[in-house]
């Protein structure tokens, strides 16, 4: 086996080498065009000579395959759209290591585990999303009532076996641009979504800047995506959101956690322009979530913070603001332990429709509502509770909040409304 890079600048000269398991190291020198599906060999790396070297795929094909213990990294893959970018051979049952470095690509990024695998370890340290369209792929991770679209970058151990655990390191993930989403999900992470099935075990998961769009019709009740969503059967150590993340469909969640989380970090804006988008959703079991920048959300039942089910320890806030009908700012729906928000939670909607756990529903735009069985351990609020539509309630306390600790008013600029239900 070659241990020399082999360079190539053609067509004919790139498939020759892919072709060929002697040849270990295949570096592209010069962009590429009309170049076919590819498949790298066991142990075969692929990689660019310098910044800017491209590889343009016929339309309509998807573009490189990766197969067990295979390197893409330094190059820039264009291939249609709505087509995979990367993606994977499920006939081997172990894959080794499949590691992708300093990636950009068009197309979808996806990884499954399914098939004869049942061995694999993903690392991932620097993948930038241009332009994706998953919404052909028909495969999707379903909970709650709903199916998930897939993401750009889709990690997804498909193996109903739970003694089938698939490791990875996904860091330095990026995914559209502003105003320019990528349609579907951003980053999706699942396992096989029971507790009989395989699992995901994510040591970190980093993203840059997330810009994504479900392009879902306005009224579908039972399909939702993520700009970064956690979904069931998938356990990380830490999340890490250092850039923004903004969606701007229907039912486009922001973040969205399903699975299992020991801390999740989000340093810059979260933002949903979309109708029955939230800014972070919960369903799993979180331990510690820090979102160190607002919450913003502007569509018809865009909520700012919700627990429905699962349990989350510390959960704390910038400032949450919602804009629009049914809005709630802070829904919790479960037991959860402390929950700060440092500057204020604030409403302008009124009443109207919202998509909760697959069921179109009427909801007012309450800046807290703590529902029938919900909980809060301890409550910090250092700022004010505002909502401005006529007839909301800034409070609805249907459950228990333990400990209540606010700095700021609690304020109905609308007026109009009895009193806070408690």
């Amino acid at each position: 086996m070659t241990t020399q890079p082999l360079s190539v600048n053609n067509v004919k000269e790139l498939v020759a080498a892919v072709g060929n398991a002697s040849i270990q190291h295949i570096m592209v020198s010069k962009t590429i065009t009309d170049v076919p599906s590819l498949q790298l060999a066991p142990g075969q790396f692929l990689v660019g000579a310098e910044e800017g070297i491209t590889l343009h795929f016929i339309k309509g094909v998807d573009g490189v395959c990766m197969t067990t213990d295979t390197f893409l990294g330094g190059i820039k893959l264009e291939v249609s759209p709505e087509k995979r970018a990367v993606f994977n051979d499920t006939t081997p049952e172990n894959l080794g290591t499949l590691k992708i470095e300093d990636l950009i690509v068009i197309g979808q990024v996806q990884i499954l585990v399914k098939d004869n695998v049942k061995i694999a370890n993903i690392e991932v340290d620097g993948l930038d999303i241009i332009a994706a369209d998953t919404r052909g792929q028909k495969e999707m991770p379903h909970a709650y009532g709903v199916y998930v679209i897939q993401g750009a970058f889709t990690l997804w151990n498909m193996q109903n076996d739970a003694s089938v655990v698939v490791k990875a390191s996904l860091l330095g993930l990026s995914a559209g641009r502003r105003n320019a989403p990528v349609i579907g999900s951003g980053i999706l992470v699942s396992g096989h979504g029971d507790a009989t099935g395989g699992s995901v075990n994510v040591d970190a998961l980093e993203t840059e800047a997330i810009y994504s769009c479900g392009n879902i019709p306005a009224g579908t009740p039972n399909m939702i995506t993520g700009g970064v969503f956690n979904a069931c059967g998938s356990r990380i150590g830490t999340v890490h959101n250092l850039g923004p993340v903004e969606t701007y469909g229907v039912n486009d969640m922001v973040l969205d956690n399903w699975g299992v989380v020991d801390r999740w970090t989000a340093e810059a804006r979260l933002t949903s322009y979309g109708p029955s988008g939230i800014g972070f959703v919960n369903f799993g079991i979180l331990q510690r979530l820090v979102v160190n920048a607002p919450i913003e959300t502007f569509g018809q039942g865009a909520r700012g913070f919700n627990v429905y089910a699962g349990s989350i320890a510390h959960a704390e806030f910038d400032r949450i603001t919602t804009r629009a009908d049914g809005a709630v700012g802070v829904q919790i729906s479960q037991p959860i332990g402390r929950l700060v928000i440092h500057r204020g939670i604030e409403t302008f909607g009124g009443t109207g429709d919202s998509l909760v756990k697959g069921i179109v529903t009427q909801l007012s735009a309450i800046a807290l509502s703590v529902k029938q069985g919900g909980s809060i351990r301890e409550l910090c609020i250092g700022d004010s509770i505002t909502t401005h539509g006529k007839d909301i309630a800034p409070l609805e306390i249907h459950g228990a909040i333990t400990r209540f600790k606010i700095k700021g008013d609690i304020t109905a600029v609308g007026g109009n409304y009895d009193s806070i239900s408690i």
